[in-house]
């Protein structure tokens, strides 16, 4: 296997500017990404996420991402479905307010008191469900990982920098970005694994694990590991 990054939660909030609750989601992202688990998560720009961002693509592909919306519209969660996947959790600002009773939540740009006490339930949700996904116990009580883990280095963190190895290549005309390619040559070249059809087949089932690879596509994207592994060995023909 490559040796790629710790696994990590991501998450997206919406970007609505035009509603109080959207300024929530914001700040319990933040909140959560740099007090509650800094550790544990990483922020996905929505805007650039919608743009094209591979970095952002990518981790929502590979990694659990928790869509954060100020509304029943959705649009963080939509767009993650669409660009990478269903999200592995989606919190909804409206939904929290109501389920918490905490009232009419105002202010887009300085909220009330409702609208912080939202920040807050939001940003617990947000924290419990990035422990779910990861499989860790928090105790509420010593406010500290039951488990405690090695410590890593604290301060939010962006996808687009997360160090998910992507390469883009063409397959039958498309371009199509795939995950951890990059390091899965490197791996196979370090193993001293001679470029031929039995290396291609390997590098396949490897790709697969990160990759969703359509049955109907696989000869084609053996082609392209062949002619990707030649070329990191510097030829032009693998050998048979």
């Amino acid at each position: 296997m490559p040796n790629l990054p710790q696994k990590k939660v991501g998450i997206v909030a919406c970007s609505g500017e035009e509603m109080a609750e959207g300024t929530v989601t914001r700040l319990a992202a933040l909140k959560v990404l740099e007090e509650l688990r800094p550790d544990d998560t990483v922020t996905i720009c929505l805007p650039l996420f919608l743009a094209g961002g591979e970095g952002d693509r990518a981790f929502a592909r590979f990694y659990p991402t928790i869509a954060v919306d100020g509304c029943d519209l959705r649009c963080a969660a939509r767009a993650t479905e669409q660009y990478s996947g269903k999200p592995a959790a989606s919190i909804v600002v409206t939904d929290v307010v109501t389920t918490c009773g905490i009232g009419q939540v105002a202010g887009r740009r300085r909220l009330n008191e409702a609208g912080k006490h939202a920040v807050t339930e939001t940003a617990v949700l947000i924290a419990d469900q990035v422990d779910t996904l990861l499989d860790k116990k928090w105790s509420r009580r010593q406010g500290d990982f039951i488990e405690p883990e090695e410590s890593q280095p604290k301060g939010a963190s962006c996808a687009c920098g997360s160090g998910i190895p992507v390469q883009t290549v063409q397959i039958k005309g498309d371009v199509v970005t795939l995950i951890a390619l990059p390091a899965l040559l490197e791996q196979f070249q370090k193993a001293g694994k001679q470029p031929s059809s039995e290396t291609s087949t390997e590098l396949l089932a490897q790709l697969k694990i990160y990759n969703p690879i359509p049955i109907e596509s696989e000869a084609a994207y053996q082609d392209m590991l062949t002619r990707e592994y030649a070329s990191l060995w510097g030829e032009k023909e693998p050998v048979s």
